[in-house]
């Protein structure tokens, strides 16, 4: 992705010092780009928790680089000892998404096959730089598969312009790079096909108003803002041909769970006819889980839903839309079906939301 004419990903080592981390801190998004620098297992979890970083392949790219961190501070504390309580830190940083207790389990895996402590530090950050590349390059793949549905749509309306609506954000800033429910519209608008995005809100948090708008305007691609409410008005009056969301959790028979609100999507796309995809990495299936019931559900801070973040008089401004005194809940994620959607884009092609479709793309995963 550009900022301001330079390619950036999301979650890097310092060129100058190989023992720091650098993220984009997205708390300041849309309104200021900070480039943050993490070097202990504690800055890496508070940057979880907080989200600095978000997103499901992010998570995951930033506990590989936190499990190299904690691989370092192992090694001046009783390695054998202390580093199974750091990798446990990382992976409770959050519940939801997969991918955290995913790239802490490859590293402690990785980390197990060298001898020396030496040779634990380097396959950890090795592994950490294997785990972010791949990430980036599942994403480009998403790309490539999923072009071919707005390219149909494209041709079907005889060139006019194809409007897409996601929820969330589930962008370049969500992973490494590229993202997946965006990186066929980015592919598609690089390749000259007409496209419009329909950018949810996505509160409380306003990743889609703050994270998603701010990547399609870097990138040129024509996009609106809407409240979460609409989406359903926009599929019954014909203004929505597609809609693609991300994940944070996918059952290994296609139950999908993803941030609050994407369940009523697929309720509005099933009801409207609308075509309702999931874009998403191997690294977010959980192979062991069957049933979407079982994903677990982050219940964040009340203080979430309570204030709104904004900017005004060129600084952050926190305001309270409702009584102090009033109780609020705070619910990460809701789990859409499989039956509401109509195909899953991972890295390897579009299958069926299904326990079979998945076994096809994946057969080394087939139980």
């Amino acid at each position: 992705m550009l900022v301001q004419g330079r390619h950036y990903r999301t979650i890097w080592l310092d060129e100058n010092n190989d023992r720091v981390v650098k993220i984009i801190d997205q708390r300041q998004l849309p309104h200021k780009f900070v480039v943050e620098s993490l070097t202990t297992v504690r800055n890496i979890v508070q940057a979880i928790k907080d989200m600095h970083v978000r997103g499901a392949g992010l998570i995951g790219a930033t506990a590989g680089y936190g499990m190299y961190l904690a691989a370092l501070e192992a090694a001046r504390n009783g390695f054998e000892k202390s580093l199974p309580d750091l990798a446990y830190e990382i992976s409770t940083a959050r519940p939801t998404a997969v991918n955290l207790a995913w790239a802490v389990n490859r590293q402690l895996a990785a980390i197990d096959g060298e001898a020396t402590i030496d040779g634990k530090i380097a396959i950890a950050r090795e592994t950490a730089g294997q785990i972010a590349n791949e990430d980036a390059a599942y994403c480009q793949a998403i790309g490539r598969h999923g072009i071919a549905l707005i390219a149909a749509i494209s041709k079907r309306k005889k060139g006019a312009v194809v409007n897409i609506l996601t929820h969330c954000n589930a962008g370049w800033l969500a992973f490494t790079d590229y993202g997946t429910a965006t990186a066929p519209i980015y592919q598609a608008h690089d390749a000259g096909i007409k496209v419009h995005v329909w950018v949810d809100e996505t509160r409380p948090r306003n990743q889609g108003a703050n994270l998603t708008a701010w990547e399609l305007l870097n990138h040129g691609v024509p996009h609106t803002i809407i409240a979460d409410n609409t989406g359903g008005h926009l599929m019954q009056n014909g203004m929505v041909d597609l809609v693609i969301t991300g994940a944070d959790r996918v059952t290994s028979t296609g139950d999908v769970a993803n941030k609050i609100g994407t369940y009523l999507k697929a309720l509005a796309a099933h009801d409207n006819n609308v075509p309702f995809y999931v874009a998403l990495p191997s690294s977010t299936i959980d192979w062991q889980l069957a049933d979407g019931k079982d994903i677990p559900i982050e219940e964040r801070s009340a203080e979430e839903v309570k204030y709104i973040q904004g900017w005004q008089n060129n600084r952050p401004a926190r305001v309270l839309i409702g009584p102090a005194a009033s109780p609020a809940a705070n619910y990460g994620f809701d789990v859409t079906p499989a039956r509401l959607i109509t195909g899953l884009i991972t890295e390897r092609g579009i299958c069926l939301p299904t326990e079979a479709g998945l076994a096809a793309l994946y057969p080394e995963k087939k139980k």
